[in-house]
């Protein structure tokens, strides 16, 4: 499923723990075969209302990085993850209910084309002029995920 050392997830989880993070969050740099990315729009009663965002959400408890990748994926937009590709770094910000959470991100490969929202009020494959909808957080991950592309 990955072609990411282990090690890697281990050491990212030490290292939030040890900065104090409450809530881990991944998030998923989901490409097409044009270089267009998903993007999902919360809605505007939600906490962060109207944000363009990447496909992303909390790990469980004793669920693995790679894990809640897939659960999350698949509960947002009805997609299964084939891989899960290079690690493009993390951002750190308050939840709604005010919890230090740190969202690492992830390229992930995908099986299917048909998006099915269950959370969000709208999708987007967003060419690069598009992609400056998103936080500026967001944007450092999408910089970093074109530069690893080149």
């Amino acid at each position: 499923m990955s072609s990411l050392d282990t090690a890697l997830f281990d050491d990212l989880a030490r290292t939030a723990e040890r900065d104090g993070i409450a809530k881990p969050v991944v998030g998923a740099v989901i490409a097409d075969a044009d270089g267009k990315v998903l993007l999902l729009h919360r809605p505007a009663d939600d906490y962060l209302g109207g944000l363009w965002e990447l496909p992303s959400g909390g790990v469980g408890p004793g669920e693995s990085l790679i894990e809640a990748l897939q659960r999350e994926v698949a509960e947002e937009t009805g997609l299964t993850v084939a891989a899960v590709g290079g690690y493009l770094g993390h951002f750190d910000y308050r939840s709604g209910s005010g919890r230090a959470t740190r969202q690492f991100n992830f390229t992930v490969t995908v099986a299917g084309e048909t998006v099915a929202l269950t959370e969000h009020d709208a999708h987007l494959w967003a060419d690069r002029a598009q992609q400056n909808r998103v936080s500026s957080a967001v944007q450092a991950v999408l910089d970093t995920w074109r530069n690893q592309a080149v």
